[in-house]
Formats: structure tokens, sequence, C-alpha cells
């Protein structure tokens, strides 16, 4: 009998583990050019809490300062035409928009699902600051891409559309 329980109680306890292992995840990061060629940038792993999902990176070689962070609609880094141009990135679409609201109003608005909080790059290249997404869950990141811009995010679209970020050079597809 008690073999029996302790059964049960082993089972009930790896399952609540496993459940808990579900609510992680990692993307590999990676270079963007219009080649379409790419190179280790490092990770960023993402993980739910009560006040929404922490992006928890470990980048490097990037370039210092603030960064426009996003999640785009989809799961391609890959480039793509624009006027007549190749362009890093592109093949990631746009900003995560699932209410197609059209607005960037940043991660606190009621605009992109996607817009993030900036993503702070040390002068030595690196990226290890977390950033708290209030309004997402795990399961909004499913199946599209973490995309980061050169330069920062006002998180308007004033003076310039989509935060007035830079190209797109760094990102990973989600699983």
């Amino acid at each position: 009998m008690n073999t029996l329980k302790t059964l049960k109680l082993t089972l009930c306890i790896t399952a609540l583990a496993c459940t808990g292992l579900a609510q992680a995840a990692t993307v590999t990061m990676n270079t963007v050019d219009a080649k379409g060629t790419s190179t280790p940038a490092g990770t960023i792993e993402y993980h739910a809490t009560q006040y929404g999902v922490v992006f928890t990176p470990n980048l490097k070689g990037l370039p210092p300062g603030i960064h426009g962070f996003h999640v785009h609609t989809n799961p391609n880094c890959g480039p793509g035409m624009q006027d007549g141009k190749m362009v890093a990135g592109l093949a990631a679409g746009g900003h995560l928009d699932p209410a197609h609201t059209g607005k960037h109003e940043g991660p606190w608005g009621n605009g992109h699902l996607g817009d993030l909080p900036a993503l702070y790059v040390d002068s030595d290249g690196t990226a290890t600051y977390p950033v708290l997404a209030p309004r997402l869950r795990m399961s909004d990141l499913k199946g599209h891409s973490l995309m980061i811009h050169a330069g920062g995010d006002n998180h308007s679209d004033h003076p310039a559309m989509l935060g007035g970020g830079g190209a797109r050079m760094v990102c990973g597809v989600t699983s």
C-alpha cells in the first residue's frame, strides 16, 4: 500500500516539475544580414512569471547602447526584398500584432503585443540584463521570432514609424 502511495506521489511531483519546465525556453540568436548569412550572437532565455514573461539575454558582440527589441510575426530570420533591395531579417515580418491594432504603443500600451522594453548592451558588447514583457504569455511566443534592432525605440509612431528603431541586426526563432 505504501509503495502505491509513494509511486503516485512521485508521479505527481514529476508531472509538476515537467509543467514548470514547459514554462521556460531558450532561443539561439544570430546576427543577420541582407545576404542571408548569420553568426552566433548568443541566447535569450524566457520564462513565465506572475508579472509577464521575463527575457534574459546572454549575448555578445553587439554595439553598445539601447536597442529596440520585439517579437516579430514570422518564425523566419532570413532576408527579404523591400523597395528593390534585400533587407536583413525582413522574412520575420512585422511586430506581433494579433489584435490588428496597427499601433506601436510600447510594452505597457494597447498596441502591438510584440513591443518589448528596450534591450541594453554594455560597453563591452554584452547584453545580460533581463527584460520584462508584462502583456505576454508563453503561448504568445510560440512560432514567432525575437528581433533586436540597431538603435533605440521610443515606443511611439512619432516622429518616426515603429519607434524610430534602426535596421534588424540580431534574430532568433521561438519554438
